[in-house]
């Protein structure tokens, strides 16, 4: 919502240290005088009461609507400088400055001034949001009817959620159903107990806000989070629903094991986990070839998992289920022995009470062995084994082989979604592991690259009953918080609090496809001219799409080209005038830098009370997705010496909080030495980094390093001109 009338106020607080670092009258009279901020207050405390009425009755009585804070960080005290109907906007003089720098340097001080130039800058050309609001159906679509569909179902439905529970076989219940017994989920952990899906099954079709409908597959799904247009293929028939956000929880299924043929897959007595279930649950584990009683049978593990020719994760479970399925063994015959044939044993958390306590039965045989062939004599079978714990090759005999064979997600190979999205049918999923849905597992675990779809169960990533069931609850809270922001016009994870969405000026648009392309979560289509259009519930208001506009047309009301381009022109930049005929001119260089790992990582070696290199200004971008190669020629053009960008970790365990914004920053670097031939400039002055949050450490001599290549190069041709 526009500001009519502005009335701009700066107010400075001299705690935490801030006072003892900077002067304030010349602090004042940079804010008043080249920042045109005609009200400029002091204050000892500004978060206390005191300070914050100071504040308050400024607005009440001075309509003051245009407010600067300089004090702490922005990630900080949030509540308490939040003022509503006011533009507000955060200088980091306590961190950036009083907390990294030498007191009452004249570096220090030439530092805070320039921060509060750029704040002028900002507040002159940003505008209050006005939030983009659109009907919003709040029901939840289910897809898949196992333990986490199940899961996600209920936790929806018990916060008063209608959902929708789609399931393409003839039951509900999935493979957890189909189990003879499950591993224990209580203390002491070491007795096997029925399926909790059954009762999740009950629960389900007992509960009045669910809808169950099986035989049932998804044919098309198109629309945007709250107004999402399903149509289900059901019995045969098509039928076209309105969801507002969906739970993707269609499972596994088993690795092919015709591809183990060297573990005697094809073998009568050699069978799957699956097989062995089975026929536990039929009541009688006995040979397939001739029915007799399997009085020695041997457990696989790893049976085409953790293996590059296979699948080349670990499935998670199958440990556990092996455990399982040896005490199926030794309960239907006392004299019966189970031997499992491991690379290691995973059974984490909990389930290692079990391991212990399968492992203490005498007849459960457990050794580590890479087994190298599985062949039939004699009636009988041999598993030849390498590098075992007896550190020798030994055959072992059994009359029946169990291959633990792993998990493979349903969505591997099958869009199941059918998504009518530009950038396609299913979710991007993860290449490294294989069609599991690519989620930013480090920061936000549920999240997928289509917005208000989450990934749940299997389909996530190998998981056993007891973990399904919470991720499936996970996925429904997800979907939920989904729901709800986009009714008031909120963006969700990770800037859940943005009511801002890109507005693009399109009469200047080339249909160059930039941004529709680079969008990471589908956000943007294209008509049939090729001119963008915005599906604004996808958005995600990374300004990726801003980054990617060589045309410079995406703006958000706080956040634009144009903001940061004003920022970065309103810095002061000492020339040789400036300073005495024996001095140094100093270095001015710019740190664009991530808000979501870059700035946090810099906030912490504040706090640590590192010292940060006093020629570099540190701006915040919303993602280096945003970054825009303008920005270059607008910081160089000023005489600014160099540019260095601290962005998330990128590559197949990418920090990403928007998935793809380092790597297309980094990719669009690579086009820069366009850009800086024609201004005559050395590329080094510009350089990207890769910043985990955890790595505040290792900024002071980042930083240095950059500052000391720079020097090396020379000062900006450009200074004074």
């Amino acid at each position: 919502m526009a500001i009519e009338e502005r009335k701009y106020a700066a107010y400075l607080c001299k705690g935490c240290g801030i006072g003892e670092a900077v002067k304030f009258a010349a602090l004042t009279k940079v804010t008043t005088r080249e920042g045109k901020i005609p009200l400029v207050k002091e204050h000892d405390v500004l978060c206390s009461p005191a300070g914050l009425e100071m504040i308050k009755q400024d607005i009440a009585s001075e309509g003051v609507n245009c407010i600067i804070i300089g004090a702490c960080s922005p990630r900080v005290k949030y509540e308490e400088f939040d003022f509503p109907g006011c533009l507000v906007e955060r200088v980091n003089l306590r961190e950036f400055v009083a907390w990294t720098q030498e007191p009452n340097h004249p570096e220090t001080q030439a530092l805070a001034e320039d921060y509060l130039r750029m704040a002028a800058a900002r507040i002159k050309k940003g505008d209050l949001p006005e939030p983009f609001q659109t009907e919003c159906d709040k029901t939840i679509l289910v897809i898949g009817g196992g333990m986490a569909g199940l899961s996600a179902a209920l936790e929806a439905a018990n916060h008063g959620y209608d959902v929708l529970l789609v399931e393409k076989e003839a039951q509900i219940g999935g493979f957890g159903a189909k189990l003879h017994k499950a591993t224990p989920s209580s203390y002491p952990f070491d007795k096997l107990q029925n399926s909790p899906v059954l009762a999740k099954i009950n629960a389900v079709q007992g509960n009045p806000k669910i809808r169950v409908w099986t035989n049932s597959v998804i044919e098309t799904l198109e629309g945007e989070p709250g107004l999402l247009d399903v149509t289900i293929k059901r019995n045969g028939e098509l039928e076209t629903l309105r969801v507002g956000a969906v739970v993707l929880a269609t499972g596994w299924k088993p690795y092919d094991a015709t591809k183990l043929g060297h573990l005697g897959y094809g073998l009568p007595n050699v069978i799957t986990n699956l097989d062995m279930e089975e026929m536990a649950k039929k009541g009688k584990i006995a040979r397939p070839s001739d029915g007799r009683p399997a009085k020695a049978v041997a457990f696989i593990q790893c049976a085409g998992s953790r293996d590059p020719d296979h699948l080349p994760y670990c499935s998670d479970i199958c440990c556990a289920v092996s455990l399982k399925q040896a005490l199926y063994v030794r309960q239907q015959d006392p004299d019966a022995v189970a031997m499992i044939l491991y690379k290691d044993i995973r059974t984490p958390g909990n389930n290692e009470l079990f391991y212990k306590a399968a492992q203490s039965d005498p007849g459960v045989m457990l050794t580590k062995a890479e087994v190298t062939g599985v062949t039939e004599a004699g009636g009988k079978l041999k598993i030849s084994a390498q590098d075992t714990l007896l550190g020798e090759n030994v055959v072992f005999e059994a009359d029946l082989v169990v291959l633990a064979t792993g998990m493979v997600p349903t969505t591997k190979d099958d869009p199941i979604l059918n998504l009518k999205y530009r950038q396609g049918p299913g979710l991007p999923d993860l290449d490294l592991f294989q069609g599991f849905a690519d989620s930013n597992f480090i920061c936000f675990p549920y999240e997928t690259r289509r917005t208000a779809i989450y990934a749940a169960g299997t389909v996530h990533q190998p998981m056993g009953l007891a973990m399904a069931e919470q991720d499936g609850v996970g996925a429904a809270l997800k979907a939920i918080q989904a729901l709800e922001h986009i009714a008031v016009g909120m963006a969700v994870h990770p800037r859940a609090w943005d009511e801002t969405f890109p507005e693009p000026f399109l009469q200047r648009c080339t249909q160059c496809k930039r941004c529709t392309e680079e969008c990471p979560f589908g956000a943007i289509e294209e008509d049939e001219k090729g001119t963008p259009f915005y599906k604004i519930n996808r958005c995600r208001r990374c300004g990726t799409c801003m980054g990617a506009c060589p045309e410079r047309i995406v703006n958000f009301k706080d956040y634009s080209v144009d903001i940061v381009g004003s920022m970065l022109k309103s810095l002061e930049v000492p020339t040789e005038e400036d300073v005495e005929d024996d001095e140094e001119v100093p270095l001015r260089i710019l740190g664009l830098v991530c808000e979501n790992d870059a700035y946090p990582a810099l906030d912490a070696a504040a706090q640590h009370h590192l010292r940060l290199n006093p020629s570099i200004r540190f701006v915040p971008l919303r993602c280096l997705g945003s970054f825009n190669l303008v920005w270059v020629s607008d910081a160089f053009s000023r005489g600014v010496d160099g540019m260095i960008l601290l962005g998330c970790k990128y590559g197949d365990d990418y920090q990403c909080h928007f998935a793809k914004g380092s790597e297309l920053c980094a990719y669009r670097l690579t086009k820069l030495s366009e850009t800086l031939d024609k201004l005559g400039l050395e590329a080094d002055r510009v350089q990207q980094m890769q910043v985990a949050i955890s790595e505040f450490d290792t900024l002071p001599q980042i930083l240095d390093d950059f500052v000391a290549r720079v020097k090396e190069i020379g000062p900006n041709p450009f200074k004074g001109m």
